[in-house]
């Protein structure tokens, strides 16, 4: 792995440096992370987590069948035909690792001063946030020896399943240093997710140490951190009136040339003079998704797709290699997901978290709180059609049906969990759709999954190579992991 250091100037790369207070102006050296402020890496690193996790997983939503390619585009053979190579889907890797040396630089820096206990936790939970989505796209990854350039060249490669242990514990403890950090500094605007509510902090942290136990779940029954859950369930979840959104004052301007738009509108939507983008023309309608939101009568269907120019909602199948529909002919991204350039950017919706929940419950794992399985379900419907513009009435009538995979009476109980977490992660966070289908089997996409006939698998990848990057820079470690078959080497939780 490459000798990594607090790269402030990423931020830049995104196109938000023109945020509230100046907090992603570069003004200190960015070889010398000590004299940054803590306020300027937390706003920068948080500004670059939501702007990775809502752009940075194209490929993830066009294989759970959120979008489909457009006609007027050539097939791409690593996205349709999984033509994958080490230097496809990797610039995540890259990406993460600079960051979470930006958050171990604030945690380090702040543990030095019992004033910043709040600081040091929320670099806590978000290198949490970012390894696990290292180890759900690569499996085992640098950890307990990353961070350390000085004495440390070439990291070692930590098991999977002791990295996912691990994170469990930071949580922990994170949540631990809040809780005992009363009088520590409020971070103010500079967290712009939560605005230094720490309450906020500890749901987040909460919810995502649900998810790392959900995740393990489906083959670790017994795990210890399905067990941990109840050492924490008083401190809450995530639901439909919390979520972690970012918002660092997103703009519908320019900075020189980088755009201050939210990142998945600046992605998917429209630059600052309307025009549409690429992401706009090229990832549209999937009419496998259509037709299931069809299926279930389910309204989001005119708030995830725009019409297209015959006034309807329409689509493309995934792979589809000839007479594949054009732009005017597809549906691109609607308004429930593209609701304005300033728009929140989500780290974790509520709806995830309720969905989690319900799960958990379902399961009979000791979360705390007064929900049922059936309530978590309906809730996280709920939180769904609110974040998408829809109302909560509409959400009442929709779970009102005795619909399998929508009645929550009328359905097995963890493939409805499934289905309408799948439908409710659309587009802010198209990995956690694909990982929840390879965890679960759902939905159940058609067979082959591609209709590319040049496709090298019916089914789709289960994981990602490491990049040439890294195989480059760091050989001795990289070769001493197995030989990876992205179709048959699984990660440690999936089935």
């Amino acid at each position: 792995m490459k000798k990594y250091i607090l790269i402030i100037a990423v931020f830049f790369s995104i196109g938000i440096s023109g945020c509230k207070k100046d907090y992603l102006s570069l003004e200190q050296n960015p070889n010398q992370p000590s004299v940054s402020p803590p306020g300027i890496t937390l706003a920068g690193a948080l500004a670059v987590a939501a702007n990775t996790i809502n752009t940075a997983y194209a490929q993830d939503g066009v294989w759970v069948q959120y979008f489909s390619r457009s006609g007027s585009y050539v097939p791409n053979t690593s996205l349709d035909e999984f033509q994958i190579t080490n230097t496809s889907f990797t610039g995540v890797w890259t990406t993460l690792y600079q960051n979470l040396t930006n958050f171990n630089n604030l945690q380090v820096s702040a543990a030095k001063d019992a004033s910043q206990a709040n600081y040091q936790a929320i670099a806590m939970i978000m290198k949490v946030y970012d390894f696990q989505q290292l180890v759900d796209n690569f499996g085992d990854v640098p950890y307990s020896q990353a961070f350390q350039p000085s004495t440390i060249l070439f990291p070692a490669y930590d098991k999977q399943k002791d990295i996912y242990a691990d994170l469990g514990k930071q949580l922990d403890a994170a949540i631990g240093l809040i809780n005992k950090s009363g009088g520590a500094t409020d971070p103010g605007t500079a967290d712009i997710v939560f605005g230094g509510d720490m309450t906020g902090w500890k749901k987040f942290a909460n919810s995502l140490k649900l998810r790392l136990a959900i995740r393990v779940s489906t083959v670790s029954p017994s795990d210890p951190l399905i067990t941990a859950l109840a050492s924490t369930s008083s401190e809450g979840y995530l639901d439909g009136d919390t979520q972690a959104l970012a918002n660092p004052g997103y703009a519908n301007t320019l900075s020189g040339s980088a755009s201050q738009q939210s990142p998945f509108y600046a992605a998917y939507g429209f630059d600052v003079t309307g025009n549409a983008t690429f992401f706009n023309n090229y990832y549209r309608g999937n009419t496998y998704f259509i037709n299931k939101l069809t299926d279930f009568n389910d309204p989001r269907l005119a708030k995830v797709y725009d019409v297209n120019n015959n006034g309807v909602i329409d689509g493309n199948p995934f792979g589809i290699a000839t007479n594949a529909k054009s732009n005017a002919a597809t549906s691109p991204p609607g308004p429930g997901l593209l609701k304005s350039p300033t728009m929140d950017a989500v780290l974790f919706s509520g709806a995830e978290s309720l969905f989690l929940q319900a799960e958990a419950l379902q399961k009979g794992f000791s979360i705390g709180g007064s929900l049922s399985a059936q309530q978590a379900y309906e809730a996280g419907v709920t939180a769904s059609f609110v974040a998408m513009g829809l109302t909560a009435a509409q959400a009442t009538t929709y779970y009102g049906q005795a619909i399998p995979n929508v009645g929550f009476a009328s359905s097995n109980k963890l493939e409805a969990i499934a289905y309408q977490k799948w439908i409710s992660l659309i587009g802010y966070n198209n990995l956690e759709g694909y990982l929840e289908y390879l965890r679960t089997g759902y939905p159940i996409l058609p067979s082959p999954v591609s209709q590319d006939p040049n496709a090298v698998s019916a089914t789709l990848p289960i994981r990602q190579y490491y990049p040439l990057s890294e195989v480059t820079s760091n050989p001795t470690q990289v070769g001493k992991e197995p030989t990876i078959d992205i179709f048959k080497t699984k990660l440690f939780w999936e089935q």
